[in-house]
C-alpha cells in the first residue's frame, strides 16, 4: 500500500529552500489545502488557479488588507467592474503599442546600456548592479523623477513588497511596509502638484491629466498607482531578469540557440515564466462558496493560488519541471497577454496591466548583456539557487563576464 506524504508547510525552511517538490504532493494529494499558518486555502492544480484568476465569483477583496496599507489607496488589481475598466483605460495606454515602443523603449535601451558600461570587473553580481537597478531606474525615468533618489525607492519597493508577501504577518514587516507607503506618498504629493499645475511629456504628468469617461484620477489614486508600479514592476522584473539569465546559462544548448537567433529571447522570457515565474503565488477571496479540486471553498476564506505549481502540472504540461524554451505547449506569440498558457501574470481581467513593459525590459536586458559578453558564464561554474516563497529568485548571480564587445 503506498502511503500518502504529509501535507506540506509553505512556511517551513524546507519550503524555501525547492518549493517544487511540496508543489507536486499538493498537487497530486491536497489540490485543495486549508494551511493553518496563513490561514487561508491552498490551489495548487492549473485548473483550478485558472478558474480562481478567470472566473468573477473568485473577487480581490483580499487586497483591502493585503494591498491598500502600503499602497496607500485602492490600486487597479483590487477594482471591478465599470471602475475596474476605466481605471485600467487611464493607465494602459502607456504600457502597450506606440506609446511604450516609441518613447519608453529607448529608455529601458538607454538605462541597460548605462549599467553595462559601468561594469569595471572581469565578475559582476548581475541582480546587484543591473537586475535591482533597471526597473526602478526606468520607472524613475518614465515618471519624470529625480534618479538620485533610486536608493529611496529600492527600499520603499522592497518595504511594499515585503507587507505583500507577509504569509507569516510578522508585525515589524507589516509596519515597515505601511511606513514605506507614507513616505513614498509624502514625497510623491508636493511633485504632483507641480505636474497638475504645468504637465510635461512623462507618465507622472500623463496620469495626472488623463481622463476616461469624465473620470480622472485623484493624488490618492497617482500615489498608490505608483507604489504599484514601483513594488510590481521592480520586484517581479528584476527577479525576472536574473531567471532569465540564470535560466539559460544552465541549459547551454538552449543558450546556443537563443544566441544564434535572438528570435528565441521571447520564449526563453515565456518558459522562465512558466518554469520559475518571479511571483509564486497570488491571493483571492470567493463572494460564494465554490467548489475545486479536493472540496469546496467557504464565501468570504483567503485562497492562496500557487502559481509556481500551477506552473508545473503535468496535466497541462509535458515534462513540466523541464525547462524547454522550444516546448510546443506554451507559445511567445500569446505568452505576454491575457490568452498567456501560463499563470505568471495572472489571466483574464486582471491580467497584469505591465506585461509587455516586463518583456520590453527582460528582452532588452537579456540581449544587450548577450551583445557585450560573447563568454558570459558562471563565476564559480554553478548555477546559483533561488530564495523566497511569495516572490523567488537568485540572491545573487555571479557571473564573468571574460571578453567584452565592443
Amino acid at each position: 500500500m503506498t502511503s500518502i506524504p504529509q501535507a506540506p508547510d509553505i512556511l517551513s525552511a524546507q519550503f524555501a529552500t525547492d518549493p517544487y517538490p511540496a508543489y507536486r504532493v499538493l498537487r497530486e494529494h491536497y489540490p485543495l489545502l486549508h494551511h493553518e499558518g496563513t490561514g487561508s486555502y491552498l490551489l495548487s492544480r492549473y485548473d483550478d488557479v485558472e478558474r480562481a484568476f478567470r472566473e468573477p465569483v473568485f473577487t480581490s477583496d483580499n487586497y483591502i488588507w493585503q494591498l491598500e496599507p502600503a499602497h496607500g489607496g485602492r490600486t487597479l488589481p483590487q477594482l471591478s467592474g465599470r471602475e475596474h475598466a476605466v481605471r485600467r483605460a487611464l493607465v494602459a495606454p502607456a504600457f502597450r503599442g506606440r506609446e511604450l515602443r516609441e518613447t519608453f523603449l529607448p529608455l529601458i535601451e538607454r538605462n541597460a546600456r548605462e549599467l553595462i558600461d559601468a561594469f569595471r570587473d572581469d565578475e559582476v553580481d548581475l541582480v546587484a548592479q543591473f537586475a535591482t537597478r533597471l526597473p526602478i531606474n526606468v520607472i524613475v525615468d518614465m515618471l519624470g523623477l529625480d534618479r538620485a533618489d533610486h536608493d529611496r525607492f529600492h527600499d520603499w519597493y522592497t518595504a511594499v513588497v515585503g507587507f505583500i508577501a507577509n504569509l507569516a504577518q510578522d508585525p515589524a514587516i507589516a509596519d515597515a511596509g505601511r511606513r514605506a507607503g507614507e513616505e513614498l506618498a509624502a514625497y510623491l504629493h508636493p511633485i504632483i502638484q507641480e505636474r497638475r499645475a504645468a504637465p510635461g511629456d512623462d507618465l507622472l504628468s500623463r496620469l495626472c491629466t488623463a481622463e476616461v469617461e469624465g473620470v480622472r484620477m485623484n493624488d490618492q489614486d497617482i500615489t498608490a498607482f505608483v507604489s504599484l508600479l514601483l513594488s510590481a514592476g521592480g520586484e517581479t522584473t528584476d527577479k525576472a531578469i536574473a531567471l532569465v539569465v540564470r535560466n539559460l546559462l544552465a541549459h547551454p544548448e538552449q543558450l546556443a540557440a537563443v544566441r544564434a537567433d535572438r528570435s528565441l529571447v521571447p520564449a526563453a522570457f515565456a518558459e522562465t515564466l512558466r518554469h520559475t515565474p518571479p511571483v509564486q503565488m497570488i491571493m483571492r477571496q470567493p463572494a460564494e462558496d465554490v467548489t475545486v479540486s479536493g472540496g469546496t471553498v467557504p464565501a468570504g476564506a483567503t485562497v492562496t493560488c500557487l502559481i509556481g505549481a500551477a506552473n508545473r502540472d503535468a496535466d497541462r504540461y509535458a515534462h513540466p519541471d523541464a525547462f524547454d524554451l522550444l516546448r510546443s505547449d506554451l507559445t511567445p506569440d500569446t505568452a505576454f497577454s491575457a490568452a498567456a498558457r501560463h499563470i505568471a501574470f495572472g489571466l483574464g481581467r486582471h491580467f497584469c496591466v505591465g506585461a509587455l513593459l516586463a518583456k520590453a525590459e527582460v528582452e532588452t536586458s537579456v540581449n544587450q548583456l548577450l551583445d557585450a559578453f560573447p563568454d558570459l558564464a558562471f563565476a564559480d561554474g554553478v548555477a546559483p539557487p533561488d530564495a523566497g516563497v511569495f516572490t523567488r529568485g537568485p540572491r545573487q548571480l555571479r557571473l564573468r563576464l571574460r571578453d567584452r564587445e565592443r
